[in-house]
């Protein structure tokens, strides 16, 4: 006791400002549960595993911790709050109603005591001896929230949990009077045979089948074509309907599931009494709960029925799912095979704790460095003793990763499933913001695009951009089994009883080439509105897309998300067929030829008139405001149905949001040249920081104007601004690019597995020693038949000459 009363001045009482990490190491995964436990600093508040206790020792002076071990007691099922087969009612993991495996499994029993420093000096904890501030202290850290918690709250605010539904704006629904009466049960649909997932339009009363889902079930799309056709916008599904007013109702205009209060009204008009009703049907969430269930096992039972081997060591590390991560997840399991990741944050691990140890939680290298030494040290991945002690190896939960990349971005900061190919995107803008002094780890993915148009007059223009991931359309008129495919839908839309030789378990896809999806890429595209430099007039160009580099490392993104003829958003099923090696050499972009002459040079392009008010109503639907102006130019003002025509059309396009400059223009003359103008009110709040007027507005240059991505900024690039140009309009220099042979190999890829984005579920495999190994979140397993064809996005690997 008398040693810790030399530290005393060390020991402080946490304020309801102070951030407590007391579950989980801010540089490592080890948590109270971990045998070694957690030693939280009393000077702090930061908790760290028994590897970096005595660094941050040496390094900061703080003596004093509190030592938090955890020791789980499982509950026996019968014992359980819910029983054994509790209920999950909502699309979301760690919130009442649903996914959290552990809330009723086990019971928590928590030891701690006192550590001083240097030596592991213990104290035990409760102890009456204890000097008075250090038990208040202690008694604050343990009551508070710890850092996490809040973290994780502040994300979820107001974000989408699977019930939150808003109130639909048909509140006074016209409703016709056509004498229909729907009876209480025995229903059917109007336009076929189907008696299941059954929809009554609120407006006329017609009682129809709802969408089909992927795997074949649902219904036959007659309820949205029905309202296609009248524009009668709200429905509800038939047995979801419960005494207590509460029902599935869709409103088609708003595409979106939401909430009546007026139902019972509504529903009164066609001899439906509330008081009477029992539901006897799957809501949506349920359904697509059971869908999302089946996508977890999907890949496992498409790899045949023998048990998948787990592995374990080093490299074979699984990440816990946190609320529909598993983009995420798949996404840094590929991106820390890559040497140029794991040079740049696990060989130099030390070194960046050391660097950013007064705000580790907050600082994007420690995060990644972190995850990195997380996945490949082997620590988080030993194999059981026991066959029924494999839950002790799963995974380890990136919470502050998590919280960090998405900080501010209303998507990757939710609970919500998002898209793969955003995240990559998301992802390698941050690396570029915390790169500016050393090499990007991206830069091994970035290649350069060269594309080429040639106008009317014969001449030429080439133009380059820097590019991460090559889309890759997929053309549906190369399907190779097209009679297959089409005897096998025929099959599948038979009525029950003609259809009794069809197998639900067999799928027959659509199956393309990638060679036919490569031609698709390569083709002469016709350009419209293309200005000619020559001509000093608009007139039609071709245009063809090249590769000036190939990346050390080659992202295809195969481009299965589009919209269908009536804009229905659609993922296309399909198999593509990928190969192992891939000669790219045909793609080699080689530039200006002696035999073309180039368009000259010009500024005076004509100005570019916007119909400011077709350009509101556009982006008042939703769309981006750059894209916006493309329907426009191309469609010349025409009006509002034929721009939106348009969009609809160009909506996958790659560079559908990118600043639009008119095709033939010059970018840097087709762009806004003048000076950056700072937004007034974000110049202000940087510059309360502390900072000058200058480097306020390079920090908000730097980030395009948004106030929060500035204050980080501003923060990691302090001896950037030390030694601050004054020209804060001066250009950037000239991105490099790495190149080589064009012929690649395949090591890994991204599986989709649902309807949407926003639903279903993402697996990896990547090919490690020899052999492919699959990530599904937690578990990793050796891969028996990786379903290649299936993927969504695919990393090559560029080959040596």
């Amino acid at each position: 006791m008398e040693e810790l009363t030399k530290h005393l001045e060390k020991v402080k009482i946490p304020t309801p400002n102070d951030k407590i990490y007391k579950d989980e190491c801010v540089l490592s995964f080890d948590t109270p549960e971990t045998p070694t436990g957690l030693y939280l600093s009393l000077t702090t508040f930061l908790g760290f595993g028994v590897d970096y206790v005595s660094d941050y020792f040496q390094r900061t002076g703080n003596s004093v911790f509190l030592h938090i071990t955890r020791i789980k007691h499982e509950i026996p099922a019968e014992q359980t709050e819910d029983g054994p087969d509790k209920k999950i009612t909502r699309l979301a993991i760690g919130t009442p109603g649903g996914f959290n495996p552990d809330v009723q499994k086990y019971n928590y029993e928590e030891k701690y005591e006192i550590v001083l420093m240097p030596g592991f000096v213990r104290i035990p904890y409760p102890n009456e001896d204890l000097p008075k501030p250090v038990k208040i202290s202690i008694e604050a850290v343990l009551q508070a929230e710890s850092a996490l918690k809040i973290a994780e709250k502040e994300a979820l605010a107001g974000t989408w949990d699977g019930e939150a539904r808003v109130i639909t704006r048909h509140l006074h629904l016209t409703q016709l009077n056509n004498n229909k009466k729907v009876p209480p049960s025995g229903w059917k649909c109007e336009r076929c045979d189907l008696t299941t997932n059954l929809w009554l339009n609120l407006t006329d009363g017609a009682i129809l089948c709802g969408r089909k889902f992927y795997d074949g079930t649902g219904g036959n799309d007659h309820a949205v074509e029905h309202f296609r056709n009248t524009g009668y916008p709200l429905a509800v599904k038939l047995g979801t309907i419960a005494r207590d007013g509460k029902a599935d109702v869709y409103s088609y205009d708003e595409d979106d599931m939401v909430e009546d209060p007026n139902l019972a009204v509504h529903l009164a008009h066609w001899g439906i009494n509330l008081a009477h009703m029992e539901k006897t049907d799957k809501s949506m969430v349920e359904l697509e709960l059971e869908l999302n269930q089946k996508f977890g096992d999907w890949i496992a039972m498409q790899e045949g029925n023998n048990k998948l081997t787990p592995m374990y060591g080093p490299g074979y590390t699984g990440l816990v799912n946190l609320g529909n991560s598993c983009y995420m997840n798949s996404v840094m399991q590929m991106s820390f095979t890559i040497p140029d990741f794991v040079d740049r944050f696990v060989s130099k691990a030390n070194e960046i704790f050391n660097q950013n140890l007064n705000d580790p939680p907050n600082d994007f290298n420690t995060q990644m460095a972190k995850l990195g030494v997380g996945l490949l040290s082997g620590k988080y991945s030993q194999q059981p003793e026991s066959k029924t002690d494999d839950e002790n190896r799963q995974g380890i939960p990136p919470r502050m990763f998590k919280n960090l990349i998405g900080r501010g971005h209303p998507g990757f900061s939710s609970n919500r499933q998002q898209d793969a190919q955003e995240f990559i995107l998301h992802l390698i803008n941050i690396l570029d913001r915390n790169s500016r002094h050393q090499t990007n780890p991206a830069d091994c993915f970035k290649f350069k695009v060269e594309e080429r148009y040639q106008c009317s007059s014969g001449k030429v223009k080439y133009t380059h951009r820097p590019e991460y991931l090559l889309p890759i359309p997929i053309p549906m008129d190369m399907v190779l089994n097209k009679e297959e495919v089409a005897a096998y839908e025929a099959e599948k839309n038979k009525t029950d009883e003609d259809k009794a030789k069809f197998d639900p378990n067999l799928i027959v896809r659509p199956r393309i080439k990638l060679s036919s999806c490569l031609e698709s890429f390569a083709k002469t595209e016709i350009v419209e509105q293309f200005y000619s430099s020559a001509l000093n007039d608009k007139t039609t160009a071709t245009k063809t897309t090249r590769l000036a580099s190939f990346p050390d490392y080659l992202l295809l993104h195969l481009k299965k998300f589009t919209v269908k003829e009536d804009w229905t958003p659609i993922k296309l099923d399909v198999a593509v067929e990928m190969p192992d090696l891939l000669d790219l050499n045909f793609l080699r972009g080689n530039g200006l030829q002696p035999t073309e002459e180039l368009l000259p040079e010009s500024n005076a392009a004509p100005p570019i008139v916007y119909d400011q008010v077709l350009l509101g109503q556009l982006a008042d639907m939703g769309f981006p405001v750059e894209a916006c102006k493309r329907s426009l130019y191309f469609t010349e003002n025409r009006g509002l149905d034929s721009a939106t025509q348009w969009l609809m059309e160009h909506i996958s396009d790659a560079d559908f949001s990118d600043p639009f400059v008119p095709p033939g223009v010059d970018a840097k003359s087709g762009k806004n040249s003048a000076a950056f103008v700072p937004n007034k009110e974000s110049l202000e709040m940087v510059m309360s920081m502390g900072f000058t007027k200058e480097q306020a507005t390079k920090a908000l240059k730097a980030t395009n104007n948004n106030l929060e991505r500035a204050a980080d900024w501003v923060f990691s690039h302090s001896s950037e601004l030390d030694t601050l140009d004054m020209d804060v309009d001066a250009q950037p220099p000239e991105p490099s690019f790495r190149d080589g042979s064009g012929k690649y190999k395949l090591v890994g890829f991204v599986t989709h597995m649902g309807t949407s984005t926003m639903v279903g579920h993402y697996v990896c495999h990547l090919l490690k020693d020899g052999q492919w190994v699959i990530f599904n979140d937690e578990k990793v397993y050796a891969s028996e038949k990786p379903l290649k064809e299936l993927g969504y996005i695919y990393l090559y690997q560029r080959l040596d000459k």
